[in-house]
């Protein structure tokens, strides 16, 4: 035998002897013992928990309506008639909503809630006409309503010398029947009671607030929608408008029946997106009637609505 095959058959054997020859753990390929295969477990798991996570953070959130135009159909009603209002409810005075000690108060939680919970669950944007950062002082704020998370949102998003002041118009039936509901609506909604029931409890309220300079808010729909389409206002808003002549401000909430609809206890996984659109202030018009007046506010919400739908789907959008 030569040296050469002597040297190369020595190779041969030392590379054999070696592939028999247990590797570390840490090396790649071994799977066939328990510490291999307890290290791909681990990385499989890792894997999937950041597809979760990445799905919680960046979800395929359910399409916005492209119109909430609801063609006439009203809204279909479910469970019980509204009962009549606590007695609660009769004892709230234009003190409640004026003195320097609550408003101190509300500007201190609504901060703080605001602040805290509305940006944290939704990844919003605010469009505001020039004659909306220009309105003070008492007028009727109207909008869209399909979710818990429309008063927060509307409130938040209107400019500052409105902001902490507005008073939100709330079902006395349902928000003033405990305690601890009643204190937090009306410290951080600076809420009034509204008798769904008609029985005539807190009547002239909201005229004492808008004539004493406050801002209401008021979803002329009565209630939440459950499709996200909006029904036929109510005309209390106009007549308000119309008989203390002061501007009605038009919002279009864009995303937010997305965001968190009806029956939703918390808002969806992952911030989806939501649009406040605050248009220009309107007054009515001479010898205009009040549902004249009425259906031109509705037509205006909707438009807003179409106008800005677009940035839902691309924030960039002029």
């Amino acid at each position: 035998m030569s040296t050469q095959d002597h040297d190369r058959r020595a190779s041969e054997s030392e590379a054999g002897q070696a592939a028999e020859e247990p590797q570390h753990p840490a090396e790649a390929g071994q799977r066939s013992t328990p510490w291999g295969a307890a290290q791909e477990r681990a990385s499989r798991e890792a894997r999937e928990l950041r597809q979760r996570l990445d799905g919680w953070t960046h979800p395929e959130h359910e399409p916005v309506l492209e119109s909430i135009d609801s063609h006439g159909q009203r809204e279909e009603r479910s469970g019980p008639d509204p009962v009549a209002p606590p007695a609660a409810s009769a004892h709230i005075s234009l003190a409640d909503f004026t003195a320097p000690a609550k408003r101190r108060a509300r500007t201190i939680a609504q901060t703080v809630f605001f602040r805290g919970m509305v940006d944290r669950v939704v990844r919003r944007r605010v469009v505001r006409a020039p004659g909306a950062e220009q309105l003070t002082g008492g007028c009727v704020v109207v909008c869209n309503h399909s979710s818990h998370l429309d008063a927060p949102m509307i409130m938040s998003s209107l400019p500052p010398n409105l902001r902490h002041e507005v008073a939100t118009g709330v079902a006395a039936d349902y928000f003033f029947t405990a305690w601890h509901k009643r204190l937090f609506t009306q410290l951080v909604f600076n809420a009034f009671p509204v008798d769904r029931k008609g029985s005539g409890a807190n009547r002239g309220l909201t005229k004492k607030l808008i004539a004493a300079g406050i801002p209401v808010l008021i979803f002329p729909e009565g209630t939440r929608s459950k499709d996200g389409r909006m029904r036929d206002f109510k005309m209390g808003a106009a007549a308000l408008s119309q008989s203390l002549e002061v501007p009605v401000l038009p919002v279009a909430l864009i995303g937010a029946h997305e965001a968190m609809p009806k029956g939703s206890s918390w808002p969806r996984w992952g911030r989806p997106p939501v649009v406040v659109a605050l248009g220009e202030p309107m007054r009515h018009r001479p010898n205009e009637s009040v549902p004249s007046f009425n259906e031109r506010i509705q037509a205006t919400v909707r438009s807003l609505y179409a106008q800005n739908r677009p940035l839902i789907d691309d924030p960039d959008a002029a």
